[in-house]
Protein backbone atom coordinates (compact mmCIF):
# COMPACT_ATOMS: atom_id res chain seq x y z
CA UNK A 1 0.00 0.00 0.00
CA UNK A 2 1.76 3.72 -0.80
CA UNK A 3 1.67 6.15 1.28
CA UNK A 4 1.22 10.00 0.40
CA UNK A 5 4.39 11.04 0.97
CA UNK A 6 5.58 9.07 -1.53
CA UNK A 7 4.55 11.73 -4.06
CA UNK A 8 7.23 13.62 -2.33
CA UNK A 9 10.89 13.79 -3.89
CA UNK A 10 13.22 12.85 -0.89
CA UNK A 11 15.62 13.62 0.25
CA UNK A 12 14.19 17.20 0.70
CA UNK A 13 16.87 20.09 2.08
CA UNK A 14 16.34 23.24 3.74
CA UNK A 15 19.07 25.67 4.60
CA UNK A 16 20.73 23.54 7.31
CA UNK A 17 18.49 19.97 7.77
CA UNK A 18 17.74 17.36 5.54
CA UNK A 19 14.20 15.52 6.08
CA UNK A 20 13.16 11.83 4.61
CA UNK A 21 11.12 8.91 5.05
CA UNK A 22 11.94 7.19 8.34
CA UNK A 23 13.01 3.87 7.79
CA UNK A 24 12.99 0.92 10.13
CA UNK A 25 16.74 1.50 10.67
CA UNK A 26 16.10 4.72 12.31
CA UNK A 27 14.58 3.60 14.96
CA UNK A 28 17.23 3.09 17.71
CA UNK A 29 17.84 7.22 16.76
CA UNK A 30 14.29 7.94 17.52
CA UNK A 31 13.89 6.09 20.35
CA UNK A 32 16.87 7.71 21.73
CA UNK A 33 15.54 10.94 22.72
CA UNK A 34 11.76 9.95 22.37
CA UNK A 35 12.62 7.83 25.57
CA UNK A 36 13.54 10.47 27.72
CA UNK A 37 11.42 12.27 30.50
CA UNK A 38 10.89 15.83 28.67
CA UNK A 39 10.02 14.39 25.25
CA UNK A 40 8.15 11.21 26.44
CA UNK A 41 5.98 13.75 28.52
CA UNK A 42 4.44 15.09 25.82
CA UNK A 43 3.95 12.52 23.34
CA UNK A 44 0.41 9.88 22.76
CA UNK A 45 2.93 6.91 23.97
CA UNK A 46 5.93 6.30 26.03
CA UNK A 47 6.84 2.93 25.68
CA UNK A 48 8.83 1.71 28.53
CA UNK A 49 11.48 -0.48 26.66
CA UNK A 50 13.06 -0.18 23.12
CA UNK A 51 11.64 -3.36 21.97
CA UNK A 52 7.95 -2.33 22.52
CA UNK A 53 9.12 1.20 21.21
CA UNK A 54 10.03 -0.53 17.82
CA UNK A 55 6.79 -2.65 17.76
CA UNK A 56 4.06 -0.37 18.26
CA UNK A 57 5.84 3.17 17.82
CA UNK A 58 7.41 2.19 14.35
CA UNK A 59 5.66 -0.34 12.78
CA UNK A 60 4.50 -0.17 9.23
CA UNK A 61 1.27 2.23 10.10
CA UNK A 62 3.66 4.37 11.81
CA UNK A 63 6.65 4.64 9.00
CA UNK A 64 3.70 5.67 6.26
CA UNK A 65 3.33 9.23 7.64
CA UNK A 66 7.32 9.21 9.31
CA UNK A 67 9.51 11.71 8.48
CA UNK A 68 12.84 12.42 9.97
CA UNK A 69 14.47 15.45 10.42
CA UNK A 70 18.62 15.40 9.88
CA UNK A 71 21.40 18.03 10.90
CA UNK A 72 24.53 17.03 9.28
CA UNK A 73 23.66 13.48 9.13
CA UNK A 74 22.51 13.07 12.65
CA UNK A 75 18.59 12.36 13.73
CA UNK A 76 17.61 15.33 15.51
CA UNK A 77 13.18 14.71 15.35
CA UNK A 78 10.72 13.46 13.54
CA UNK A 79 7.60 14.41 12.15
CA UNK A 80 4.44 12.42 11.34
CA UNK A 81 2.58 13.62 8.41
CA UNK A 82 -1.18 11.79 8.28
CA UNK A 83 -3.21 12.80 5.23
CA UNK A 84 -6.62 12.87 6.27
CA UNK A 85 -10.62 12.66 5.00
CA UNK A 86 -11.98 15.78 5.87
CA UNK A 87 -15.71 16.07 7.48
CA UNK A 88 -18.19 16.48 4.90
CA UNK A 89 -22.01 15.23 4.34
CA UNK A 90 -22.78 11.95 3.19
CA UNK A 91 -23.68 13.75 -0.67
CA UNK A 92 -20.12 15.04 -0.60
CA UNK A 93 -17.54 13.10 1.14
CA UNK A 94 -15.88 11.93 -2.07
CA UNK A 95 -14.59 15.40 -2.37
CA UNK A 96 -13.37 15.78 1.12
CA UNK A 97 -11.21 11.83 0.94
CA UNK A 98 -7.55 12.89 1.58
CA UNK A 99 -7.70 16.79 1.72
CA UNK A 100 -6.21 17.38 5.12
CA UNK A 101 -2.88 16.89 6.64
CA UNK A 102 -2.52 16.19 10.50
CA UNK A 103 1.19 17.08 12.02
CA UNK A 104 2.60 15.59 14.99
CA UNK A 105 6.81 16.24 15.59
CA UNK A 106 9.27 15.39 18.40
CA UNK A 107 12.98 17.34 18.46
CA UNK A 108 15.59 15.86 20.44
CA UNK A 109 16.60 18.08 23.53
CA UNK A 110 20.31 18.85 22.56
CA UNK A 111 18.54 20.43 19.33
CA UNK A 112 16.35 22.56 20.78
CA UNK A 113 16.79 26.61 20.90
CA UNK A 114 18.18 27.26 17.10
CA UNK A 115 15.16 26.89 14.73
CA UNK A 116 15.18 23.56 13.73
CA UNK A 117 11.69 22.54 14.41
CA UNK A 118 10.28 25.97 12.67
CA UNK A 119 12.61 25.47 9.70
CA UNK A 120 11.79 21.47 9.46
CA UNK A 121 8.02 22.20 9.95
CA UNK A 122 8.38 25.30 7.82
CA UNK A 123 8.80 22.99 4.97
CA UNK A 124 6.62 20.27 5.80
CA UNK A 125 4.15 22.63 5.46
CA UNK A 126 5.12 23.61 2.27
CA UNK A 127 5.13 19.81 1.20
CA UNK A 128 1.86 19.32 2.30
CA UNK A 129 0.55 22.50 0.45
CA UNK A 130 2.50 22.65 -3.08
CA UNK A 131 3.25 18.77 -3.27
CA UNK A 132 0.28 17.21 -1.64
CA UNK A 133 -1.90 19.70 -2.66
CA UNK A 134 -3.65 19.49 0.79
CA UNK A 135 -6.58 22.21 1.68
CA UNK A 136 -5.81 22.34 5.33
CA UNK A 137 -3.22 21.01 7.93
CA UNK A 138 -4.04 20.44 11.46
CA UNK A 139 -1.91 20.01 15.01
CA UNK A 140 -2.95 19.66 18.44
CA UNK A 141 -0.68 19.75 22.05
CA UNK A 142 -1.74 20.09 25.52
CA UNK A 143 -2.31 23.46 26.29
CA UNK A 144 0.07 23.40 28.93
CA UNK A 145 3.06 22.40 26.49
CA UNK A 146 3.84 25.37 25.40
CA UNK A 147 7.28 25.00 23.06
CA UNK A 148 4.40 23.27 21.03
CA UNK A 149 1.55 25.30 20.47
CA UNK A 150 4.16 28.71 20.64
CA UNK A 151 6.07 26.81 17.43
CA UNK A 152 2.53 26.41 15.15
CA UNK A 153 1.86 30.27 16.37
CA UNK A 154 5.04 30.74 14.80
CA UNK A 155 4.37 28.53 11.60
CA UNK A 156 1.65 30.74 11.45
CA UNK A 157 -1.01 28.38 12.65
CA UNK A 158 -4.36 30.27 13.52
CA UNK A 159 -5.57 28.61 17.41
CA UNK A 160 -8.86 27.16 16.69
CA UNK A 161 -10.15 24.88 19.98
CA UNK A 162 -9.32 25.23 23.47
CA UNK A 163 -11.00 22.17 24.97
CA UNK A 164 -11.20 22.23 28.88
CA UNK A 165 -10.11 19.06 30.55
CA UNK A 166 -10.77 17.30 27.73
CA UNK A 167 -7.46 15.18 27.39
CA UNK A 168 -6.62 12.33 30.15
CA UNK A 169 -2.39 12.81 30.51
CA UNK A 170 -0.60 9.49 31.98
CA UNK A 171 0.28 11.29 34.95
CA UNK A 172 -1.00 14.76 35.14
CA UNK A 173 -4.61 13.91 35.15
CA UNK A 174 -7.28 16.19 32.51
CA UNK A 175 -5.52 18.62 30.70
CA UNK A 176 -6.55 21.35 28.79
CA UNK A 177 -6.08 20.85 24.90
CA UNK A 178 -5.36 23.35 21.79
CA UNK A 179 -6.10 22.54 17.92
CA UNK A 180 -4.23 24.74 15.48
CA UNK A 181 -4.78 24.81 11.65
CA UNK A 182 -3.81 26.46 8.67
CA UNK A 183 -5.03 26.31 4.92
CA UNK A 184 -3.72 26.62 1.65
CA UNK A 185 -5.30 29.80 0.74
CA UNK A 186 -3.26 31.09 3.91
CA UNK A 187 -0.18 29.75 3.16
CA UNK A 188 -0.04 31.08 -0.57
CA UNK A 189 -0.84 34.71 0.72
CA UNK A 190 2.11 34.23 3.77
CA UNK A 191 4.42 32.84 0.90
CA UNK A 192 3.48 35.52 -1.56
CA UNK A 193 3.06 38.40 1.12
Amino acid sequence: MSSPLDLVGWPVRTARLTLRRATPADARAVWAYRRLDDVSRWITAAPATFEEFEEHGFGPDRLDAAVIVERGGTVIGDVMVRVVDGWAQAEVAEQARGVQGELGWVLDPAHQGHGYATEALTEVLRICFEVLRLRRVTAGCFAANEASWRLMERLGMRRETHTVRESLHRSEGWLDGYEYALLADEWRERAQG
